[in-house]
């Protein structure tokens, strides 16, 4: 991006939404896009930011004739966003990091698939994480890789991280 890698650099555009709709937004602007021939090179949708689509294109006009008539879309934000500002939603942090002990997570895979449970251990060094189901009968500790759990829940012991 920062070099110019032939005649043109490609410019990433914002696109407001409604909230919850961005994937949405994104499917059928590429839709139309496909159908009508617009040189839009990429749609960015970042989990963590609600009601903004990025769009990469050679200029602003291109963004408009893709997004003009689509259905929740708000407007588009005037303005380049820069690379580095994009670049934040697209590296995503492994989800051990955000975990500590005695966070409530949901299993989302194998045979404890849907459960709940308490982070007991975490080993960051292999990844894993060690878990107490809430929903047994008896407590059996279980270790699962940290890939396998989604956060329900912090802890409400810890009051200076969020």
């Amino acid at each position: 991006m920062k070099k110019n890698e032939g005649k043109s650099v490609a410019k990433i555009f914002a696109v407001r939404t409604t909230t919850g709709q961005e994937k949405n937004v994104a499917k059928l602007v590429a839709a139309k896009t496909q159908m009508n021939r617009i040189p839009i090179k990429t749609i960015l949708v970042p989990e963590t930011l609600r009601g903004y689509v990025f769009i990469e294109a050679d200029g602003p006009h291109f963004v408009e004739k893709a997004i003009a008539g689509i259905k929740h879309v708000r407007s588009r934000v005037p303005g380049i966003v820069s690379f580095s500002e994009v670049e934040r939603y697209t590296v995503r942090k492994p989800i051990i990091e955000e975990l500590s002990e005695n966070d409530i997570v949901e299993v989302t895979g194998g045979p404890f698939k849907g459960m709940r449970a308490k982070i007991t251990r975490i080993d960051r060094a292999k990844e894993e994480v060690t878990l107490e189901l809430l929903e047994a009968t008896f407590t059996l500790p279980i270790t699962v890789h940290s890939d396998y759990v989604k956060l329900v829940e912090k802890a409400k012991s810890e009051s200076g991280e969020a």
